[in-house]
């Protein structure tokens, strides 16, 4: 069975991710529309090696002829658009946030929740867990099957790709700047503060309780996705990288742990890839995993002073595995469940 799909947001960095995965995992397509908003509508965007998308307007779409809708824009767009779809019909996997805290709606990593994806009948919408989420849960996971985690004390470092594509053209307009001696306040927009050879430990607005709204995501989801008796204390921090998030990880389990054992966990499990060699180099960074599938681990130490307590470095690119992969994957494992 072939499948019409649209994909909303189709301008966005993250898009091409999709566009490419959904080629790269021979996912059942027939025809495949791209979408987008106001100044995106009219513009052509490749697909595979010799095809040309034109983006079509989502206002005026009928997305009755679509079987799944992959929606990578933002959440008021969400909150507008994703109820016109699934009144059509559609299948919907939202990356736009605007069904997070709706309990009804299962937010999924295929390979740690599974057993939560049949609840999509509910709404027809499935969503997609915050990047950061899945590839920091992709790791703990298999070790909280294990060893219990009782607290996760999380540092984030996250790419601007994040952002979006004016994040990135902010980010390499002000280092030409920087370089051509102009003023970079003249490039400021997407960030509070200068994102260029500096750091931003601000991503989102500030809550009430003192995190910033992508802190209280981490702490949200892992408690939905996991467990939630985890505690997650979390700082989220903007940096002046391209692609890929990076993160420092201590973890706090309910017992002391043995880290020979840790290593087999991670080792064994298809989703990571750990490099640990106490060594110069012996650790990967984000240049390095751009494109990669793979969650990567490395700098992997038990606390001498408290055997419960691990620490990790831990990368991933935000963009093909915190959010391509896992939108495909949650797709590919609905078409596995029976209709009734």
């Amino acid at each position: 069975m072939k499948l019409n799909v649209a994909i909303v947001g189709a301008n966005k960095r993250s898009a091409s991710d999709l566009f490419d995965e959904l080629l790269i995992r021979e996912f059942p397509l027939d025809n495949i529309f791209a979408l987008g908003v106001e100044e995106a509508v009219g513009k052509k965007i490749k697909f595979g090696e010799d095809q040309t998308l034109t983006i079509l307007d989502t206002h005026s779409f009928d997305f009755s002829t679509v079987d799944i809708v992959f929606f990578l824009d933002n959440t008021s767009l969400g909150e507008k658009y994703i109820p016109q779809a699934v009144e059509k019909g559609a299948l919907v996997i939202d990356n736009s946030g605007a069904y997070k805290d709706d309990f009804q709606v299962p937010l999924v990593i295929p390979e740690i929740n599974i057993h939560d994806l049949p609840y999509y009948k509910n709404k027809g919408i499935v969503s997609n867990p915050n990047c950061t989420t899945t590839l920091m849960l992709l790791a703990l996971a298999p070790l909280h099957h294990e060893f219990i985690i009782h607290r996760i004390f999380v540092a984030t470092y996250q790419a601007v790709s994040g952002a979006g594509n004016d994040a990135l053209e902010e980010l390499f307009e002000q280092t030409r700047g920087i370089y051509s001696q102009q003023h970079v306040s003249k490039t400021k927009s997407v960030f509070t503060k200068q994102i260029a050879f500096n750091i931003i430990p601000h991503i989102g607005e500030f809550l009430e309780n003192g995190n910033t709204q992508e802190e209280q995501k981490l702490v949200n989801e892992t408690k939905r996705i996991i467990s939630p008796n985890i505690d997650v204390f979390p700082t989220c921090v903007r940096v002046p990288v391209f692609v890929s998030h990076s993160m420092v990880l201590n973890i706090e389990f309910a017992h002391e742990i043995n880290e020979e054992r840790i290593k087999e966990i991670l080792y064994s499990n298809p989703n990571i890839a750990v490099v640990d060699h106490k060594a110069d180099e012996g650790y990967v960074t984000p240049h390095e995993v751009a494109g990669e599938d793979k969650v990567y681990i490395s700098r992997i130490r038990i606390d001498n002073n408290h055997k419960n307590m691990l620490s990790l470095w831990l990368v991933g690119d935000n963009l093909r595995r915190g959010i391509a992969i896992n939108m495909i994957k949650i797709a590919e494992e609905i078409l596995k469940i029976p209709t009734e």
